[in-house]
């Protein structure tokens, strides 16, 4: 069978149009101990990629503030092999997973249900390469699925599977959950409280009732190994977090590459679970059931300042949570994987328990108005746009209290039907006593509780009693509210594409795949015989060239620019350079280095080398010019070195040599 990812890549006319048959599952052999590897790998793209998450109101990337990256935890134990891949992107992508289990088929044991990718949920990494040319369309500021950026991801990620896989070792893991409060709101507060079974669980001494998911989970995973004396010599190895908030800490008007929040998240945790050897543990994060839920960012204060510390104090609330998983670390759990593709184009898979889900989704009015934190202007004002307008509610009508965007006649017109998520991929990983759940959609927090339960109704509790819903994993397909949230029609209910009893009848779904999965020991899949894709073409990824060797040019004097209430302090200086497409963006390109006791050396801040693989360095083109092509370095919060002497290394990339700049201070 020719290859899909060439086929992908050789597109030329206006359609990409490539399929995927997923490789057929092999029986493994029994591992009585568990095996885990882990990778990380930076996706961040060149400049010049239309964002994802604010729709027509984002920007095209000109440079990265935090780097994005893809994080690979790989657990093989019993019958079963799992990679567990978290990515700074929207969300999964149905081309991607396919695409890289294809590609990892003949180099892993992992198959395409043990295989799940889910996403930080950030706004401002790239779109365009998502597996519907409605989402390809309408999540960016320019529409079209790019083939060179999927294939990219593709090769990336397979290439973080594959090294996870091969470098597996004998380790131990832990999996559970605390809690972290006053760091999340809900943003979509009356619908949320229509919920019927909100009134019942006012009482609950757990506190099931309220409006936010403060459940932090994690996944710890640990080396077993001893030193040439026999000791314990185990070392941190990965984390897995999942957690439930929007990546929307930085506004919209922002135009670098960024993870958001879970950059400054998964920064922390990782800082303090670093052991003193410094050798780093890769730490992944994907969203929880966020769908309803924002950052507690102070009012008018949006952007990486306020990101930084909400996104700081949610990783150092996980890392306490990993330091007491250490007690109960497992070398021999239980793991398993089961997946499953629900092909809405079928008429007898669009009905689950008793629920039937509309042919034809449809676009909710209240969409285009807007989220409660970035609204369109006049538009989120007008009914029936605005939040909270529902239409009376006609029997027989699917779609219940939707305002269809355009009417239920002209919009079958616009929107195509093959333009929309069509496939419904669902998946359950079970670590020990817990279910895993992803799914393509974003879950309210209300949805997700009725998920949850949904996936334990028909499993045995003595052996599985909880289960955590993982969003937008595989795909992005939209969102997920309760049918009493539906029926208020704000943004998250404009959003639910397929109606008020999709709820239902993904429920109904999970019910029978977690309980095929929790007994069966090797994988279980039903994915579809042949997975294929129709997606609208446009091209935004540069294409590589060859730099020419000469080196940087500085251009001008450091200057300093004082801090504001909404961002830091920063140094800030140019340099000529060639192309952006000369440069491996993927790759480093910068760093800072202090001069101690007549000594030029890399420069730590807060116990963190300042590097553009953290969150102190951005860089970005900002045009051609006489000489070469303009770039901008900023160093934030860099008062803590104020005495010091300081200057700006820019380290060989592809070809180019280093440079440095005219120190400053």
């Amino acid at each position: 069978m020719a290859n899909p990812l060439d086929a992908l890549v050789r597109a030329t006319n206006r359609r990409a149009t490539f399929s995927v048959q997923p490789a057929e599952l092999i029986e493994l052999v029994d591992e009585p101990h568990l095996l885990a590897g882990v990778a990380e790998i930076d996706i961040t793209p060149p400049p010049g990629l239309p964002k994802a998450g604010y729709s027509k109101n984002a920007q095209t990337g000109v440079g990265f503030r935090t780097r994005l990256r893809a994080r690979v935890i790989h657990l093989r134990c019993g019958r079963q092999s799992l990679a567990w891949v978290a990515c700074d992107l929207l969300g999964g992508s149905s081309v991607v997973q396919h695409l890289v289990a294809d590609a990892i088929s003949e180099r892993t044991d992992i198959a395409l249900a043990g295989l799940m990718i889910g996403a930080t949920h950030t706004h401002a990494g790239p779109g365009q390469f998502l597996g519907t040319d409605f989402y390809n369309t309408f999540a960016s500021n320019e529409a079209g699925f790019d083939p060179e950026w999927a294939a990219f991801l593709v090769e990336r990620i397979a290439e973080g599977v594959i090294r996870a896989h091969d470098t597996r070792q004998p380790a131990a893991a832990a999996f559970g959950a605390t809690e972290v409060w006053g760091l999340t709101r809900n943003r979509s507060i009356n619908p949320y409280v229509r919920n019927e079974t909100i009134v019942d669980r006012r009482t609950d001494p757990q506190r099931k009732w309220v409006a936010i998911n403060p459940e932090l989970h994690l996944l710890r995973v640990d080396t077993l190994s001893s030193d040439e004396t026999g000791a314990d010599a185990s070392r941190p190895l990965g984390a897995m977090v999942v957690f439930s908030v929007h990546g929307t800490g930085v506004p919209q008007h922002a135009d670098e590459y960024n993870a958001d929040l879970w950059a400054y998240l998964v920064g922390e945790l990782r800082h303090q679970i670093t052991p003193a050897d410094g050798h780093a543990p890769v730490v992944g994060a994907v969203e929880g059931t966020h769908a309803d839920v924002a950052p507690a960012l102070r009012p008018g204060l949006a952007g990486h300042s306020d990101a930084k510390r909400v996104g700081r104090a949610i990783g150092a609330v996980g890392a306490d949570l990993w330091h007491r998983l250490g007690a109960e670390l497992d070398a021999s759990p239980t793991i398993a994987a089961g997946f499953r593709e629900v092909d809405l184009d079928v008429d007898a898979q669009r009905t689950a328990g008793g629920t039937t889900l509309p042919k034809r989704p449809a676009v909710g009015a209240a969409l285009v108005a807007g989220a409660h934190e970035n609204l369109t202007p006049v538009i989120s004002k007008l009914p029936p746009f605005s939040a909270g307008h529902p239409k009376r509610f006609r029997p027989g009508d699917q779609h219940g209290a939707k305002w269809v965007l355009g009417s239920r006649w002209l919009q079958p017109l616009i929107i195509r039907l093959r333009h929309f998520p069509r496939v419904v991929p669902l998946q359950v990983f079970r670590f020990n006593r817990s279910l895993i759940v992803g799914l393509p959609f974003e879950i309210t927090v209300e949805t997700g509780r009725r998920l949850a339960a949904a996936a334990l109704n028909d499993v045995d509790a003595q052996h599985v009693d909880h289960a955590v819903i993982c969003s937008v994993a595989n795909e992005y397909s939209g969102y997920v509210a309760t049918a009493e949230e539906y029926s208020l029609q704000h943004y998250e209910g404009g959003h639910t594409l397929y109606g008020p009893n999709t709820q239902k009848f993904l429920a109904a779904h999970l019910e029978s795949l977690a309980a095929a999965t929790v007994s069966s020991a090797s994988p279980h899949s039903e994915a579809l015989p042949t997975r294929r894709w129709d997606l609208a073409i446009s091209r935004y990824l540069m294409t590589p060239t060859e730099h020419d060797g000469t080196g940087p040019v500085f251009d001008g004097a450091a200057r300093f620019v004082d801090p504001t209430a909404t961002e830091d302090g920063y140094w800030e200086l140019f340099w000529l350079d060639a192309s952006p497409s000369a440069l491996r963006w993927h790759e480093p390109i910068a760093s800072i280095e202090s001069e101690i006791d007549g000594q030029w050396q890399p420069t730590v801040h807060d116990g963190r080398t300042v590097t553009d693989d953290g969150w102190d360095l951005e860089i970005r083109s900002v045009g051609v010019e006489p000489g070469g092509h303009r770039y901008r370095l900023r160093w934030y919060d860099p008062s803590h070195h104020a005495a010091r002497r300081h200057r700006v290394k820019l380290v060989p990339n592809n070809g180019r040599p280093e440079g440095t700049s005219t120190p400053f201070s």
